[in-house]
């Protein structure tokens, strides 16, 4: 994730480098608690809308999700006045906030504001807004199966997936969509292989941005498999997606509580 972009030659670094450099590393408590020192301080716009964000994706991975919905507003307004309604940045904040909405259950206004960045973004030409595009249609995907809309969310997976280029971070999730969209039609066996075709695209991916989503994989292959029956590995991958979200996440964040949820599930059977 691109935090900061630099419009002038910098004689030192910018005090939101390490910021990033925390949360990357896992310590959202510390990234959170400093970036909030940090916006106390003199800064530029540019890096005042660094520091907002980096608290605002810091406080959700900790799954204080109607908080992070909170900072990301403050972001988005130092972004809109400073980069502008249409810029990449802006855009990617409304995304992000929205897959936040999501986290807090509130579906309906997620999949209306991710429609609206897609909406926005259609037709760039610029890698920036091409990534925005795919982190919307992830939320929105995310949304529509949240909502029971699986056939529809199948529909924007498949053709989101289908458009050539470099996998990143936000194409695992967008095979994990799939793979939800296959569940909620019990069709499970083609979920299950949506799901390890996710594990695969993750391996592809930078160390650093693999961690966050080995948990999702495995409970999204876990439930497939408690509906075709295995329970015993469903019960496996369930409790290995659980330990994965608990160390990335910890225990509020909506990943570890879907993980939590599903064990349960497992054990009822």
């Amino acid at each position: 994730m691109k935090f900061f972009r630099s419009r002038a030659r910098r004689t030192k670094p910018s005090p939101v480098f390490r910021l990033a450099e925390l949360y990357h590393a896992g310590q959202y408590a510390e990234a959170e608690k400093e970036g909030r020192a940090l916006i106390r301080s003199p800064l530029s716009e540019s890096e005042l809308v660094v520091a907002w964000t980096v608290v605002a994706i810091s406080v959700g991975a900790q799954g204080r999700h109607a908080e992070a919905v909170s900072a990301y507003e403050e972001a988005l307004a130092v972004s809109h006045d400073f980069y502008g309604a249409e810029h990449w940045q802006t855009l990617k904040l409304r995304s992000d906030r929205a897959q936040q909405l999501a986290a807090g259950g509130r579906h309906a206004e997620c999949e209306a504001e991710c429609e609206a960045v897609v909406r926005a973004v259609a037709g760039a030409a610029d890698e920036d807004k091409r990534l925005v595009a795919l982190a919307a249609t992830n939320g929105l995907v995310y949304a529509l199966n949240k909502r029971g809309q699986h056939v529809k969310a199948e529909g924007l997976a498949r053709d989101a997936l289908a458009t050539p280029g470099e996998t990143h971070r936000g194409h695992v999730t967008l095979q994990l969509g799939l793979a939800r969209s296959l569940n909620g039609q019990a069709r499970h066996e083609e979920a299950l292989a949506e799901a390890e075709r996710a594990d695969e695209l993750r391996g592809a991916l930078p160390e650093a941005h693999r961690r966050p989503e080995a948990g999702a994989v495995h409970v999204m292959a876990a439930t497939a498999l408690l509906e075709l029956g295995r329970l015993t590995e469903a019960r496996t991958r369930a409790d290995a997606g659980h330990t994965a979200c608990l160390a990335s996440f910890g225990p509020d964040h909506h990943r570890t509580v879907e993980a939590r949820e599903l064990l349960a599930r497992i054990d009822a059977a």
